[in-house]
């Protein structure tokens, strides 16, 4: 146990949770725009078990590291890049990502507006569970074989795996009732997915997207929306007030 008292294991530790969280924002905005079309008092339940089973997915895919890095082998050559089993999980991982992000978009602006948005179409519970493990898996990869590559112990990975899901548990219950109490915020979340689906396949096909552009769109994004609903809220108690 003399590896705990190296302070290069806790920084290890330290970064690869901070990796693990910000990777997982993706993830969290699928959770809450996915575990939204349950009924509300299986939302809470749905975000839960998918959470907690992508937590358990998580540690296999790390305990099977051997396996995971297998994954970048080339399987075949397509316009002159060469496609791995990595590459084409990516890719559909990012296709489901657009038909989820276009359904739900045109669903919200082309649907019935007679029909009460009580009674939309629900998903089942197993639906739900199975949609949020699938795309976890998706989002695994990468942030799995980045951690293989920045840490040497497995018990270092596998902590900060956990540490990171616990805060994605405890933060999915407040992300989505605010995407849901607020209809610009979820159609801005449903955008995200779009890009996040359009980065999987253009990585997927060999043309690098780095990740701190991707999420400093989203962040300029949803700061411009910050004052948005700052700036409604004011107006609003304007009008409101005698």
């Amino acid at each position: 146990m003399e590896w705990l008292s190296d302070p290069q294991i806790w920084l290890s530790l330290l970064t690869l949770t901070t990796l693990e969280i910000v990777l997982g924002i993706d993830n969290l905005v699928f959770v809450a725009i996915t575990a939204g079309r349950l009924p509300l008092r299986q939302q809470a339940r749905g975000r839960r078990i998918g959470l907690m089973l992508a937590l358990l997915m998580r540690l296999l895919l790390l305990a099977s590291i051997s396996w995971v890095i297998g994954l970048t082998a080339p399987l075949f050559t397509l316009l002159g890049h060469n496609i791995s089993w990595r590459d084409a999980i990516l890719v559909a991982g990012g296709i489901f990502l657009l038909y989820k992000g276009t359904a739900e978009i045109h669903e919200r602006l082309e649907g019935d507006i007679a029909e009460d948005l009580a009674d939309a179409p629900r998903l089942s519970l197993s639906r739900v569970v199975a949609q949020i493990m699938a795309l976890d898996m998706v989002f695994s990869l990468d942030s799995v074989i980045t951690a293989v590559g920045m840490a040497s112990h497995l018990l270092v990975m596998m902590a900060a795996v956990i540490i990171a899901s616990i805060v994605m548990v405890v933060g999915s219950g407040p992300v989505s009732r605010f995407i849901e109490q607020h209809p610009t915020v979820k159609m801005l979340a449903l955008s995200f997915l779009l890009l996040i689906g359009m980065t999987l396949i253009a990585d997927g096909l060999g043309f690098h997207v780095p990740k701190g552009f991707v999420y400093s769109a989203i962040g300029f994004s949803m700061a411009v929306e910050t004052l948005n609903l700052v700036a409604g809220r004011r107006r609003r108690a304007r009008v409101l007030k005698p």
